[in-house]
C-alpha cells in the first residue's frame, strides 16, 4: 500500500500540535523543578523523614507532612467511596431513566454543581452541613461512639464533614464523565440485549460493561478533583494536625495548611517546609493519576473476557 503523500501543511499542522503536547510537558516539569528548588531547606535537613514525621512546630523550626499527608488521602479516599454511586447513579438514570423532557434539564444542573466555587462550598458547609453532621454525630448510640472510627467528640467539624463537602464536589465531574460515556454506548448493543430477552436492568448491566473502562476514568477524574482541593475543606475539616482513623476528630490536609500558612510565614525553614508539602502533593497526585492509567491499561489489555451477554443465551443441552 503506498504512503499518503505529506504537504507542507500536514508537516506544520503535526509540529503545531506536537508543540501544544510538548509545553504540557515542558509546564509539568518546570513545576516540579520550582517546587524542588523552593524546598531544598527542608529537603536538605530532614530529607525522607519529612514525609514520616508527625510534629509542625514553626517555632522550634521542626516539620512533618504526615498528619498532611494522611488528612489528604483519608479525606478523598472518603469522598470517593461516598460520591461514586451517587455519580454512577445519576449517570446511569439520566442517560438510561430519565424522561427525554427532564433529560437536558437535570443534566445541566447537574453539570451546574461543577461551575459553583469552592468558597461557596465551604460557607455552605459550615452553615448547614456542620450543624447537620454535628445533631447526627450526637443521635449516634455509645455502642458506636466506642468504635475508633467515631470516637471523639461530636462538634460536627471534622473528617466526615470534610469527606461530605468534596464527596459534593466531585460528583458533577464523576457524573458528566460517566454520562457521556453511557450516552457513546452503540444502541446495538442495548437492541442485542433486549432482543435475546434482557430486562432493562440486564441491558443496562451490559451497557456498564461496556463502558468500563471509562467509568473508571471518571471516578479516578474525581479523585484528582479531591486531593487538591483547599478552601472548602481547610473550612469544614477542623485544621488540626493528628493522624486518626476516627470520622469525628479535626484533622488536617497538604492543601489547607499552605492556605492557612502561607501568608503567615516568615523564617525561611517554614516556607520551605510548605513548599515541600507542596511537592509532596504534587507527588501524591502524580502517582495517583499514574496509577489510575496503569489501571485501565491492564483492563484494556486483558485477554478476551467471556460477555456478560452470554448468560442471557440459553445453552443448548446435549443430545
Amino acid at each position: 500500500m503506498a504512503r499518503p503523500k505529506t504537504s507542507a501543511g500536514d508537516v506544520l499542522f503535526q509540529g503545531g500540535t506536537g508543540l501544544f503536547a510538548l509545553f504540557i510537558v515542558i509546564v509539568t516539569v518546570g513545576i516540579a523543578f520550582v517546587l524542588w528548588g523552593r524546598s531544598s531547606l527542608t529537603i536538605a535537613k530532614f530529607g525522607f523523614g519529612f514525609w514520616a514525621t508527625d510534629r509542625w512546630d514553626p517555632v522550634s523550626g521542626n516539620f512533618g507532612a504526615r498528619t498532611f499527608i494522611w488528612g489528604t488521602l483519608y479525606s478523598s479516599f472518603l469522598a470517593l467511596v461516598i460520591s461514586t454511586p451517587l455519580a454512577l447513579g445519576i449517570a446511569i438514570f439520566l442517560s438510561e431513566l430519565c424522561p427525554h423532557r427532564l433529560r437536558q434539564p437535570l443534566a445541566f444542573l447537574t453539570e451546574l454543581l461543577a461551575a459553583i466555587p469552592s468558597i461557596v462550598y465551604g460557607l455552605w458547609g459550615i452553615f448547614v452541613l456542620v450543624p447537620a453532621i454535628r445533631a447526627l454525630e450526637q443521635a449516634l448510640p455509645d455502642w458506636l461512639r466506642a468504635t475508633p472510627f467515631f470516637s471523639g467528640p461530636a462538634v460536627g467539624v471534622g473528617m466526615l464533614s470534610a469527606a461530605a463537602v468534596l464527596a459534593i464536589m466531585i460528583v458533577p465531574f464523576s457524573s458528566a464523565v460517566a454520562r457521556e460515556v453511557l450516552k457513546a454506548v452503540p444502541a446495538a448493543q442495548r437492541e442485542g440485549a433486549y432482543a435475546l430477552g434482557a430486562t432493562r436492568w440486564e441491558a443496562t448491566k451490559i451497557a456498564l460493561y461496556y463502558t468500563r473502562v471509562g467509568i473508571v476514568g471518571a471516578v479516578m477524574l474525581g479523585l484528582g478533583r479531591a486531593l487538591g482541593e483547599t478552601m472548602a475543606v481547610t473550612m469544614v475539616i477542623g485544621n488540626t494536625p493528628q493522624v486518626s482513623a476516627s470520622l469525628l476528630a479535626p484533622q488536617y490536609t497538604m492543601a489547607a495548611v499552605i492556605a492557612n500558612e502561607f501568608a503567615e510565614a516568615t523564617s525561611p525553614l517554614h516556607i520551605s517546609a510548605l513548599v515541600e508539602i507542596g511537592l509532596v502533593l504534587f507527588t501524591v497526585t502524580l502517582v495517583v493519576n499514574a496509577a489510575s492509567r496503569l489501571l485501565i491499561w491492564r483492563m484494556t489489555r486483558r485477554p478476551h473476557e467471556r460477555s456478560i451477554v452470554a448468560p442471557l443465551v440459553p445453552e443448548e443441552k446435549s443430545a
